[in-house]
């Protein structure tokens, strides 16, 4: 009989990352329960840890208290076996955060970029002042995600442009590669509160769901089969150029607040559409993003249901727009808006959807706490790191 040399090695690699992931996920266990969730045997289960051990990715986390005889020893996944940075990249600063091969995150720090002139610049310097906070060195990264507010091409990777960010263009991921290594990858920053909402938040155990991100700009993150959809071109998702029946159509594209969407549900016109019904906010020297959420804050709290009405109405449009092309059964309402206007305002998107839509999607609030980029761009490059680390076992 013929036998394939490669196959015990597979199957070692393959048991290898099951036990990984099934330590990440439930926990500390000892060599017993490890063997009995994993259908191995209890030697070839010790043979796994011992081999694990000595690659540094497991270590005796404690001790199982026994009824009858010893107490029996806890392995689990080693913390700092390797470690991964997500950023948020935004024109008036840039947001790191460090995590451990667990998901714990050991660090977030907050930086200007200084103009943002070179934007390889500022990310490097950004990465150096995370690790330090976190006292590991730069080569410890993994992975690196960095999320933005523009299109990236979804077959090379790089930038394809970005209205509020004029130097991330081509050739900006492979000046980055060059810099931190290999294994930066940059992503739409509504696609990673997408993968936020699956992993964390609204849509977990969700395979098909959309997040609509309402704020200072308008986007849509599309996750079909457990999957972001991203488009051909990188453009799934940029519902801010929606038509909508009663705007204008843009006459210029280079204008990112041009689009029809954008006029009927942007900053300025649901300022002017509080104004309309007397609703006045709590901080009227707020940021034009958090003055809106502001607003909606006090509706919700003041009980303002005509203007809570009149937003839902509005949002509804892309709402229903969506629904009746991908039909994704559930919304997630997501952004400076989203987040403020709460429970009451999905409930009431949902009640306006379904006067227009045949289908009637379920409609939530995030469920993500913090800062929804970055742990989505956090989910992303632990997920490449895992891939690397726990695929090299044997």
């Amino acid at each position: 009989m013929t036998r394939n040399p490669g196959v015990p090695r597979l199957l070692r690699r393959l048991n290898d990352r099951s036990a990984l992931e099934l330590l990440l996920s439930v926990g500390p266990l000892t060599r017993a329960e490890l063997g009995e969730r994993t259908g191995l045997s209890k030697v070839t289960a010790g043979q796994l840890l011992a081999r694990l051990e000595e690659r540094g990715l497991v270590e005796v986390a404690g001790e199982r208290a026994s009824g009858r005889g010893p107490s029996a020893a806890l392995y689990g996944v080693v913390p700092s076996s390797a470690h991964v940075a997500g950023l948020e990249v935004l024109p008036d600063a840039i947001t790191v955060g460090v995590a451990d091969i667990t998901g714990r995150v050991v660090v977030e720090v907050v930086v200007d970029p200084a103009g943002g002139g070179d934007p390889v610049a500022a990310v490097h310097e950004a990465v150096q002042r995370a690790c330090a906070s976190a006292q590991i060195t730069l080569s410890r990264l993994r992975s690196f995600v960095i999320g933005t507010r523009g299109v990236v091409d979804p077959r090379t990777g790089d930038m394809r442009f970005s209205y509020d960010l004029p130097a991330w263009h081509t050739g900006v991921l492979a000046s980055l590669r060059r810099t931190l290594g290999a294994s930066v990858t940059i992503e739409n920053d509504v696609n990673l509160v997408a993968l936020a909402e699956h992993s964390y938040g609204a849509a977990a155990g969700q395979d098909d769901f959309v997040v609509i991100w309402a704020g200072i700009g308008q986007g849509l993150g599309v996750m079909l089969g457990g999957r972001l959809h991203r488009g051909i071109t990188g453009g799934a998702g940029e519902i801010g150029w929606l038509p909508v029946p009663g705007e204008p159509l843009p006459a210029d594209v280079s204008r990112p607040q041009s689009g029809s969407y954008q006029r009927l549900v942007g900053q300025e016109a649901l300022a002017g559409l509080a104004r309309e019904h007397g609703v006045t906010g709590s901080s009227p020297t707020s940021s034009p993003g958090s003055l809106v959420a502001d607003l909606i804050r006090t509706a919700v709290a003041r009980g303002r249901g005509g203007f809570l009405d009149a937003v839902a109405d509005r949002l509804a449009v892309a709402v229903a727009a969506v629904t009746v092309v991908l039909d994704p059964g559930l919304i997630v309402l997501a952004g400076d808006v989203g987040r403020a206007g709460g429970d009451e305002l999905a409930a009431r998107v949902e009640r306006a959807v379904a006067k227009v839509c045949p289908t009637r999607p379920r409609v939530v609030t995030t469920g993500v706490t913090g800062n929804p980029v970055l742990r989505g761009a956090l989910v992303a490059a632990l997920e490449e790191a895992r891939e690397q680390v726990f695929s090299d076992t044997v």
